[in-house]
């Protein structure tokens, strides 16, 4: 069985029905019975407008980065992405095959 990792880039502003997208998606997969996913807060980025989010003392920086990124089988993942596309239509989704090397197998 081949295995993915799934990633979707959002921010800390991205909502999602009134609640924070990162929030309804982990929620939304950990229902859908996917393996295992975690949210990662990043420091400082940018995106297709190219303005940076920063942790910056000097930016004070609101509206971070931030990761999501879920790994199980390749068909538990697509099978999800419809619904993840139509929760946050416009952010990058990735997904790439990836080979388990430890931990319990999916």
């Amino acid at each position: 069985m081949r295995s993915a990792v799934l990633r979707i880039y959002l921010s800390e502003n991205d909502r999602c029905n009134g609640r924070p997208a990162h929030e309804v998606i982990l929620e939304f997969m950990r229902d859908s019975k996917i393996a295992g996913a975690t949210v990662f807060h990043g420091i400082e980025g940018y995106g297709v407008h190219s303005k940076i989010h920063t942790t910056s003392i000097l930016r004070l920086g609101t509206d971070l980065p931030m990761i999501l990124e879920a790994v199980d089988s390749e068909e538990k993942i697509r099978k999800i992405l419809p619904e993840l596309c139509r929760m946050v239509p416009k952010e990058l989704i990735t997904l790439q095959q990836v080979e388990i090397i430890s931990g319990e197998k999916i």
